[in-house]
């Protein structure tokens, strides 16, 4: 539905500022639109989700949408990655990615997102636990998986060079790294049409 509907709403989005970051449907008729302001220059407001609110509204109604109640948020703390343009507006902070299909085994990755290009993006991610995981008590030492890790932490070299190539096109890599001062960081090698979800991780200050 996000596809269906983002053709019609982005453009009247753009139009008056902003960007599309997600449209989905909820329970008893609800329409949801997540809105954010087109540059990044400061936080949506309440003038704004009324004024896309009113707006989206009469084209909806023109489009014939089928919809009971509409509402217009921001994109929160935990905002969704979707096009290329997120990806790069948000490089250096942590995200989780799923992909659509496992690398070693493992779909869900945590780590700080860097620059790609139309090759692909670069997740540097540490071996944290799959959401869902029993946590830790307290006293209990962490149990590794050392055939797992071994196999995940691989090479792959262009042939005649000594640097590290980059992930083929609809594959994915994962590679130890050095970067960012831990040993322990790894390089998840990835494109777009691989990610099945992503989202900003939450940074709460105190």
């Amino acid at each position: 539905m996000f596809n269906e509907l983002a053709t019609t709403v982005e453009p009247v989005l753009m139009s008056m500022g902003y960007e599309l970051v997600d449209i989905e449907f909820g329970a008893a008729g609800l329409l949801r639109v997540v809105i954010d302001v087109a540059d990044g220059s400061r936080h949506i407001r309440v003038e704004d989700c009324e004024r896309v609110s009113h707006q989206l509204s009469r084209l909806f109604t023109v489009e014939d949408v089928d919809y009971d109640r509409l509402e217009i948020s921001s994109p929160g703390l935990d905002r969704p990655l979707r096009t290329a343009a997120d990806f790069s507006r948000f490089q250096g902070n942590r995200v989780t990615v799923r992909l659509r299909e496992a690398v070693d085994g493992r779909r869900q990755f945590t780590g700080v997102l860097q620059g790609g290009g139309p090759e692909g993006w670069v997740l540097l991610w540490s071996d944290e636990p799959e959401p869902g995981q029993r946590p830790r008590k307290p006293g209990e030492k962490r149990v590794v998986n050392k055939r797992v890790v071994k196999r995940a932490v691989s090479k792959r070299v262009v042939k005649g060079s000594g640097e590290q190539a980059g992930a083929a096109a609809g594959e994915s890599a994962v590679t130890g790294t050095g970067e960012g001062g831990d040993a322990g960081a790894r390089r998840l090698e990835f494109t777009l049409e691989q990610v099945e979800k992503a989202r900003l991780v939450p940074q709460l200050a105190f």
